[in-house]
C-alpha cells in the first residue's frame, strides 16, 4: 500500500473512531411519555338521576356530570321504557373528572356518603325498581379495585346502619338521557319532588365536603 493510500486509510479510520466517541459521550435522547388523559370518567347510580348529577356536578374537578341509562341495551335506553324495570338499566349519571384536580376514590366517597343511600336494595327514597339500583360501572381494574376497597372499608367500620347492597357492574356502554333531564334540580328547585329528596343532597353536601363544592 502505498504512502497515499495508507494516509487515507488512516483518515478515515480516525474519522469513524472519532464518531464512535461522539456517540459514546453523547446522552440518549429521551422521547416523550405518551400524555395521561386530562379527563377520566366514571358512571354511578343511586335513585333518580336528577339528584346524582346535581350532586356531582357541584364539585371542583368535574368538568360534566349527564344523566343517563347503563346496564341495558341501546335499543331500551329510553326513559319510558327504562321505568317499567324490564330493561336492565339503571338511572345513571356520567361524571367526567380532573383526577389532578378530584380523585376517582373521593368520587366514590362522595357517592356513598352523600349521593344516595347505597343500604336500599333496588329502591331509593320514593322511587321503587332495579332502574334504581345502587351500583357502580366500572371502566377497568382500577376502578373495580377503589370501589371494592371503599365498599369493604365502610362495612368493616360499620360506616352505615345496614349492609351495603351496591353492586359493581362493568360499564359496556353508557346512553345519555333525554334532553329534559338535563339539570333538572337547577332548573326545577321549587318542584315538591326536588325540594324533598335532592335539595338535602346538596345540602349535606355542603356540610360534608365543604371544600369540594364549586365557587359560586
Amino acid at each position: 500500500m502505498n504512502r497515499t493510500r495508507r494516509s487515507a486509510v488512516g483518515r478515515a479510520r480516525g474519522a469513524a473512531l472519532t464518531l464512535l466517541l461522539a456517540l459514546c459521550v453523547v446522552p440518549c435522547v429521551r422521547l416523550p411519555a405518551a400524555a395521561a388523559p386530562a379527563t377520566q370518567t366514571a358512571v354511578f347510580a343511586g335513585g333518580c338521576f336528577w339528584g346524582i348529577e346535581a350532586v356531582f356536578g357541584a364539585l371542583r374537578g368535574v368538568t360534566s356530570a349527564i344523566p343517563g341509562y347503563a346496564g341495558g341495551s341501546k335499543e331500551t335506553a329510553h326513559y319510558e321504557i327504562v321505568s317499567t324495570g324490564t330493561t336492565g338499566h339503571a338511572e345513571s349519571v356520567q361524571v367526567t373528572f380532573d383526577p389532578a384536580k378530584i380523585s376517582y376514590r373521593r368520587l366514590l366517597e362522595v357517592f356513598f356518603t352523600v349521593a344516595h343511600d347505597p343500604t336500599e336494595l333496588n329502591y331509593q327514597g320514593p322511587d321503587e325498581g332495579t332502574q334504581y339500583r345502587s351500583a357502580i360501572f366500572v371502566a377497568n381494574a382500577e376502578q373495580r379495585a377503589a370501589a371494592v376497597a371503599v365498599i369493604r372499608e365502610y362495612a368493616a367500620a360499620k360506616r352505615f346502619p345496614a349492609p351495603i347492597v351496591t353492586a359493581i357492574e362493568p360499564l359496556r356502554a353508557f346512553y345519555p338521557a333525554e334532553a329534559y333531564h338535563r339539570n333538572y334540580v337547577a332548573l326545577h328547585p321549587d318542584e315538591p319532588y326536588i325540594v324533598i329528596n335532592d335539595l338535602p343532597k346538596l345540602a349535606k353536601l355542603k356540610r360534608t365536603y365543604p371544600g369540594l363544592i364549586k365557587p359560586s
